[in-house]
């Protein structure tokens, strides 16, 4: 068996789809590892690393993906990236983050291709898949990295110091969202010294919180009885609700130095949770950082890949953020794939054995036979 590791091609990716370990891991379970040149090089990955692990170098792209059985990569094949998509055929299987509740029109174009393709950013919440889950990966180094990107605009610092000269008082974060990226963000914020309250719609992250050592911001604890889907994620709320949100936030956001959101709903738009009013009370030299910026943002005045100013305050909208960090990243990425594949794989024969019925294959299958085959995705189509 084949399996064929593209460079990105995404402007700013510096992610790559295999580290030098789970290369020696695919090719013990029967894998021929073949990786295009410079593909690892902006994750600290060199071409001679992989050869080192025991795979082979391409220069060339087409020939790679045609004679590959799987393709591994960290975003799906990019249209404006000269002849990448029309390399793909029904002989390949395409494993990626293709961003598939979101993107219809690409993953139409990608069925068209007779592909067989697998979007790991749709695995199931179950036990069984945490360790394939690449959106927990990615967004707890999310978490991590606005949290410092954070400090690094502050004009001050997070712990409370006591000099000579004087005591300077802890700096206020306020983490808006508490999943994976919300809580990492404030297991960061407290080993950093900062004072942290957080709020999230899931009643269950209450606790959460306080065991990290933050404070939790109720805002109705009745109406987030029901704000939780059966996979864990955040329902999106009522009018009402957010109203109510909108006045006790406001409230709160004008004493808080560093604002982290994180917010998110599974295949629509990022929830507005900061306002132009809330961010024109914040303190001078305050700091926002919108993690949801890419799916339109919690931040009304956030901008995708821009640090704005409004006021006195600093408002981040970062792209891409785990890209920043890409050889954890890509560590992580690379575990959660070979995590996915390994299961596929007969042991005994060393060849692909897909068990078409499996709940984790039918969560994350979206093309096969030329089709778009999730039926989220074609609910979105309607």
């Amino acid at each position: 068996m084949k399996l064929a590791v593209p460079k990105e091609r995404l402007l700013g990716e510096s992610r790559v789809a295999v580290s030098p370990e789970t290369v020696r891991k695919l090719i013990t379970i029967g894998f021929d590892v073949v990786i295009e040149s410079g593909a690892g090089e902006a994750a600290s990955f060199s071409d001679n690393l992989y050869i080192e692990s025991g795979a082979s170098i391409s220069n060339n792209l087409s020939a790679m993906i045609a004679g590959a059985n799987i393709i591994l990569k960290i975003r799906g094949p990019e249209e404006s990236a000269g002849d990448e998509l029309s390399a793909y055929s029904p002989s390949n299987i395409l494993i990626a983050n293709l961003s598939a509740l979101d993107n219809y029109v690409s993953i139409e174009k990608l069925a068209a291709t007779g592909v067989t393709a697998f979007a790991m950013d749709l695995m199931p919440r179950i036990t069984r898949a945490q360790s394939m889950d690449i959106l927990s990966s990615q967004s707890n180094l999310a978490g991590y990295k606005a949290v410092l990107d954070a400090a690094s605009a502050l004009g001050r610092a997070y712990p409370m110091m006591m000099t000579a000269a004087g005591t300077i008082p802890p700096a206020k974060v306020f983490i808006m969202g508490v999943g994976v990226a919300g809580l990492q963000a404030i297991a960061t914020a407290k080993r950093l010294g900062a004072v942290v309250t957080a709020t999230d719609v899931r009643p269950a992250t209450k606790e959460q919180v306080e065991s990290l050592g933050a404070k939790f911001l109720e805002i109705d604890t009745e109406m987030e009885k029901n704000a939780q889907t059966e996979g864990g994620y955040a329902k999106e709320m009522p009018p009402e609700y957010f109203q109510k949100q909108k006045e006790v936030v406001a409230e709160h956001i004008k004493k808080q130095d560093v604002v982290i959101t994180t917010a998110l709903i599974p295949g629509r738009p990022a929830p507005v949770l900061v306002t132009k009013e809330m961010v024109a009370t914040m303190p001078d030299g305050a700091v926002v950082v919108d993690l949801a910026v890419e799916a339109g943002g919690n931040c009304s005045l956030s901008e995708l890949g821009k640090t704005i100013q409004s006021g006195g305050v600093n408002i981040i909208g970062p792209a891409n953020l785990t890209s920043r960090i890409a050889e954890d990243a890509s560590k992580l990425f690379a575990k959660n794939l070979l995590n996915f594949i390994t299961p596929l794989i007969a042991s005994e024969t060393k060849s692909l054995n897909i068990d078409w019925g499996d709940e984790i294959v039918q969560g994350t299958l979206v093309c096969k036979d030329g089709q778009v085959v999730h039926p989220l995705i074609k609910k979105e189509e309607n």
